[in-house]
Order: C-alpha cells, then sequence, then structure tokens
C-alpha cells in the first residue's frame, strides 16, 4: 500500500508539471506570434512606403525626400520597439539579472505618478492615487518595475477619451502579497488591439506623420511584457473588465499582484 502511495504521489507531481509545461509552453507560443505581429505590420508599412518611393509615385523630389525622412523616423521607433521586446525576452530566459530587493511600494508608485503625472495633463487627464497609512514593502526590481507600471499607465492615457486613472494600493498580509490596482475609464477591448498596418493606397505626408507619431507598442503587446516581467519577480499581472451592470460606461483594471518582503 505505501508503494501504491507513493506511485499515486510521483504521478500527481509528474502530471502536474506536465499541466505547467504545457502552460508555458503557450504562453511562449503566444508571445513569439505576438512579437512576430508586432514587427511584421511595422516593417510591411515601411516596405509599402519604399515601393511607392522605388515606383516614381511621389509628385515631386520634396515629397520623397519628406517620405524617406518620416520612413527613417519610423525605422528608429520601430528600433526601439524591438530593443523593449528583446530586453524583456534577455530578463525571461536570464540574460538580463533583476536586482530583487527589498522595496517600497508606496514610494515605487509615487514615482510613477511622478513620471506620468505631465503627460496626463497633457491629455487633459488626471492621475489619483490612493495608498494605505502604512508602507508597504515589496521584493522587486525597483527600476524595471516603476518602468513596467510606467509603460501601462502611458498606454492607458493613450487609450482614454475622458475621466481619471485611480491608482490603488493594497496590503494582503494572509496571502502573502501586495496588490497594485489601475483603474481605467476605458474598454477591455482597446487592450486587446494590436499593431496596426499603414495603408499604402491614397497614403500622403499627413497620414504617413500622423502613423508615424502613433508607431509604438501596442497595448496587447505592453500587457504581454509587462506580464513576463512580473512574472519574473514573482508576481502577477493581469487584465480585468469592471464595467458596471446597464451603464454605458466602460472601465479596465490593471491588476498586479507583488510578493511582500519578510521586513515589516
Amino acid at each position: 500500500m505505501e508503494e501504491i502511495e507513493t506511485l499515486r504521489k510521483e504521478l500527481e507531481a509528474t502530471h502536474l508539471a506536465y499541466e505547467m509545461m504545457a502552460q508555458v509552453s503557450q504562453f511562449k507560443s503566444s508571445y513569439l506570434a505576438k512579437t512576430a505581429h508586432e514587427l511584421r505590420s511595422p516593417l510591411s508599412s515601411l516596405m509599402g512606403l519604399h515601393q511607392l518611393i522605388l515606383g516614381d509615385l511621389c509628385e515631386n523630389p520634396e515629397e520623397e525626400k519628406e517620405f524617406l525622412k518620416q520612413g527613417f523616423e519610423s525605422a528608429k521607433k520601430l528600433i526601439e520597439i524591438i530593443d523593449r521586446i528583446v530586453t524583456i525576452s534577455k530578463i525571461d530566459y536570464g540574460s538580463i539579472a533583476l536586482n530583487i530587493e527589498t522595496n517600497s511600494l508606496n514610494n515605487i508608485v509615487e514615482e510613477v505618478y511622478e513620471l506620468t503625472e505631465f503627460q496626463a495633463q497633457n491629455y487633459s487627464y488626471k492621475i489619483n492615487v490612493k495608498q494605505p497609512e502604512i508602507d508597504i514593502f515589496i521584493q522587486a526590481d525597483k527600476s524595471r518595475l516603476v518602468q513596467g507600471l510606467t509603460a501601462l499607465v502611458d498606454r492607458a492615457l493613450s487609450l482614454m477619451e475622458k475621466g481619471t486613472i485611480i491608482i490603488t494600493t493594497q496590503l494582503n498580509e494572509r496571502e502573502n502579497i501586495a496588490t497594485i490596482l489601475i483603474d481605467i475609464p476605458c474598454s477591455l477591448q482597446q487592450w486587446e488591439k494590436q499593431q496596426e498596418d499603414l495603408q499604402t493606397a491614397g497614403l500622403t505626408l499627413t497620414s504617413l506623420k500622423k502613423w508615424n507619431n502613433n508607431l509604438e507598442l501596442s497595448p496587447v503587446m505592453t500587457v504581454t511584457l509587462c506580464q513576463t516581467l512580473l512574472k519574473k519577480m514573482g508576481g502577477n499581472l493581469t487584465i480585468l473588465d469592471i464595467s458596471p451592470e446597464n451603464e454605458p460606461e466602460t472601465f479596465t483594471r490593471v491588476q498586479c499582484l507583488m510578493p511582500l518582503s519578510q521586513v515589516s
């Protein structure tokens, strides 16, 4: 009986390991597909732009030169996107080590607020921070976590049309975690958007400049990279629809869970 029980436990452990590996494999496949789409769209758009130039479809040399200038600016932004994806990938695979140590969550959130407040004012939006009076200490790489949270808030501001972002921190000692809630007045569908192609048909300098200004990580890729980063810190990130029932307003919640430090 003892041997059977031991065998049963080993089978359960093997099954659990298999399920975990399957989930990791599924995540990696999804990550690769999102990355490929994120890069393929702007690259194909730039190729279409250069086809117009090579096909002598510009009205004059000045327009051709301006197209080339805008294309160069787009290429530089694309390199920035690639660098961000590569950096997170290196962190995920351990090529870049994280500096995990005890940090004040209150200070981290205040720093995120300071980095995003000016942009919010430019949009005529507001950011409200709600934190408990006691300080919460978490285990995290402070600079990387600030970068990730700032990227999420920046992206949220670009998805909103009006309203206020509310950032709340909570302590859950029973679960040994701290919670960061970022409530945003926008729909969940906004966060599911992928990178869009530049339509070469009827292309104008105005449309090119507009596309170039909007060339950045898509909402879905921003979330994916932040999920990968928090996971390496022992945390978790999820996007939730918290829109009230039977109301026209839509709200999305970015929920981040981070492990508590043993320092009190």
